[in-house]
């Protein structure tokens, strides 16, 4: 087991002046690591050597296995320090770098993943990529000792080969201008793809779309319920509540404390891939909170208060922001924290509610994992079980809570997996949306708290003397000027916590952080945002990401955030951009469009029909009814003002100058609703209101 910030040698190399919790797990390896900067390619230019480049993440389990064969071992360390400069990068801190050379992995060998390996000349050209290497040749997978010494021949002897391919590889990753453009448009035919593309890969069995291995790609399952809202149909709904349900039961779910794991190596979401991401947790509460808008099921209501409740106890940092992931791994072992056997439980629970525990739970004698252990989850509904078992089901609850609380207290003293504490503004952005869309729905005051504190935090302490936000912060030190996610990402979090609050600084904020995103990132010769900006290391490409995969791209989430920010501010130049995005991206979007079902939410945004609304109020204890009769329903494609009288009337006024005139009837809080471009009699009545969306 690698330890945070613990050596197992009694050297150090360069990487334990650096702050990621990645880079200083390797800080004691006799490989000679450096952090990627002018030092290392300076050498490798030098000494004539070519470049071993690893990117990973402190919590990636196949990178702890390559370092504990690999990285620990003197044998490879002899060779790698002798031969070539090796550099290592946390993904997380610089997923500009790990952008492009997953590209190149990609386009060399059809799959990516983590550990990357990347082999490159000392300009930064990769001519050989791969994902995890064992030590030595096994089962079919050749061996890093073996590569090393073929690439180190070729160096000497062959080198024109790999410079010639390093030269090739580069120029096919390398952006060209105009190599996306076309005639295509996107409208609600592009929609229509979308679902039916995901209709065709949904696992009607178990939920989720195609085989294993299982992510849970919320965005897929919002788009649903966008494409439901639009046109009725049923079996769009029926996908997002099979996945979410079976997926809440699974073993992806932490059952007794909560939160989800990142994916299902089998097609059922038993077998989880253990580690727990911020990411996940934010966009997978987002997807809990709007079906529970849709369908009324307490079960998703409750999923996503759960998710909260992790969150808030294991991810958040004293000062606001919050923790990006927790490991797989304990003790060296994947999932250890997670399992269980009948012996434990019946120990600390007893016979009977322990037995009960184990049927309702699945843990099994022979187990349902590895050597006879078992990943708690819920196989019978627990309506079923509790008639199987001749209880009623709010009997059956309360054991069942009052057992997981005691086994959670006992599985808390067991040595917990590693958190990964550094503090990214992207995804805190995310939980900060997800964390305020929550406030809007369940009204609980902690999640507007802690969106408010984790935004404060970032506009606090991770801004550089220039105004920059900045990607990461970990104990006391922030790094690395912002890239596109992380400007879109907190973008998106701010509008929401303003549209929770209604406090206008929020929004301020947001307007202004739009306007530099747009300043950094926006190409003006052929639109769109590129991922790098002005300000961000120039490397040997400039991407412009569209795909939404693990998390949505940060062109996506832009062009929701251009659309609603024009719509509740009254600027079309901000929709215009839009515009130009679903042009920009046109081509990619229509050859695959369930690849970008975030994208899709904002065509569906931008195709409308879509409302703006804005309460002019000077009575805040009426005006409370209606704002939670509108976050009651479900419709995504509007934007909601608060108005009040006095200094923060003519603040917001300041922002959106249409909301002016905009002022209560005879004292009443009074909300004014506008579509497609034309605005409806003001309204004082809120039975009137609920009207407007049935």
């Amino acid at each position: 087991m690698i330890a945070d910030e613990a050596t197992h040698m009694n050297h150090s190399n360069r990487l334990a002046q650096e702050s990621s919790p990645y880079l200083l797990q390797h800080k004691g390896n006799p490989v000679d690591w450096y952090p990627w900067g002018e030092e290392a390619f300076e050498k490798a230019v030098k000494e004539d050597k070519p470049i071993f480049l690893s990117i990973g993440y402190a919590t990636c389990h196949w990178c702890h296995v390559m370092a504990h064969e690999s990285f620990e071992d003197e044998e490879v360390a002899r060779i790698l320090n002798r031969y070539f400069v090796s550099i290592k990068v946390d993904r997380e801190e610089r997923p500009d770098i790990d952008h492009i050379y997953m590209s190149v992995c990609q386009a060399m060998t059809g799959r990516g993943g983590w550990p990357l390996t990347i082999f490159m000349t000392p300009e930064a050209k990769p001519f050989f990529a791969g994902s995890y290497f064992p030590k030595s040749e096994r089962m079919g997978m050749p061996g890093l000792i073996a590569i090393l010494e073929q690439i180190q021949a070729m160096w000497q002897n062959e080198r024109e080969k790999l410079l010639d391919a390093g030269e090739k590889i580069t120029d096919h990753v390398r952006y060209k201008p105009g190599s996306k453009k076309g005639s295509q448009i996107l409208g609600k035919a592009t929609l229509n793809t979308g679902y039916e593309q995901l209709r065709e890969n949904f696992d009607w069995k178990h939920g989720g779309f195609g085989s294993a291995p299982k992510f849970p790609t919320p965005h897929q399952l919002t788009f649903l319920l966008r494409w439901y809202k639009r046109s009725g149909d049923p079996i769009a709904l029926s996908m997002v509540e099979k996945t979410l349900k079976t997926m809440r039961y699974g073993g992806i779910y932490d059952q007794l404390g909560f939160g989800f794991h990142r994916y299902s190596v089998d097609e059922k979401w038993l077998v989880p891939h253990f580690e727990k991401m911020l990411y996940d947790q934010a966009l997978l509460a987002m997807a809990y909170t709007e079906a529970y808008q849709v369908m009324g099921d307490r079960i998703f209501e409750k999923t996503a208060k759960e998710i909260f409740s992790y969150v808030l106890r294991d991810m958040t940092d004293q000062q606001g922001g919050l923790y990006s992931a927790e490991d797989a791994d304990s003790e060296g072992e994947e999932g250890l924290f997670y399992i269980w056997t009948p012996e434990e439980i019946k120990k600390h629970l007893g016979k009977d509610t322990g037995g009960l525990f184990c049927r309702f739970y699945d843990i099994q004698e022979v187990g349902n994992f590895e050597h006879g252990a078992s990943i708690p989850n819920v196989p019978e509904s627990p309506s079923k079980f509790a008639a199987s078992e001749g209880i009623s089901r709010t009997e059956l609850e309360d054991i069942l809570e009052g057992a997981r609380q005691e086994l959670f207290n006992i599985r808390d003293k067991r040595k917990h997996p590693l958190k990964d504490d550094k503090i990214l503004t992207s995804w805190n952005g995310l939980m900060i949306a997800a964390f305020a869309k929550g406030y809007q729905v369940f009204g609980e005051e902690a999640y507007a708290k802690a969106a408010k504190d984790a935004a404060r935090f970032i506009l606090k302490s991770m801004k550089s003397s220039e105004g920059r936000l900045l990607r990461r912060y970990r104990k006391g030190d922030a790094a690395y000027p912002g890239y596109l996610d992380d400007y879109a990402f907190f973008v998106w979090g701010l509008i929401e916590l303003y549209e929770a609050t209604f406090e206008v600084h929020w929004l301020e904020e947001a307007v202004a952080l739009n306007k530099d995103m747009i300043d950094i990132f926006w190409d003006e010769a052929e639109g769109g945002l590129f991922f790098t900006g002005s300000g961000n290391e120039v490397l040997i490409t400039r991407s412009k990401e569209i795909y939404d995969g693990a998390i949505p791209s940060g062109n996506s989430v832009a062009a929701m955030n251009l659309m609603r920010l024009g719509r509740m501010t009254g600027d079309v130049d901000l929709e215009k951009k839009t515009e130009q995005l679903t042009k920009v991206f046109a081509s990619q979007v229509n050859t695959y469009a369930v690849g970008y079902t975030h994208f899709l939410a904002a065509l569906d945004f931008m195709i409308g029909p879509g409302k703006e609304i804005v309460i002019a109020t000077d009575d805040t204890s009426k005006t409370q009814e209606i704002i939670t009769s509108i976050h009651k329903w479900f419709f995504p494609n509007k934007v909601v003002l608060l108005k009040h009288q006095g200094i923060m009337g003519d603040r917001l006024s300041a922002l959106s100058p249409f909301v002016a005139a905009m002022s209560p009837v005879d004292g009443n809080p009074t909300i004014y609703v506008c579509e497609h471009y034309a605005c409806k009699s003001p309204i004082t009545d809120i039975r009137e209101l609920e009207k407007v969306f049935k």
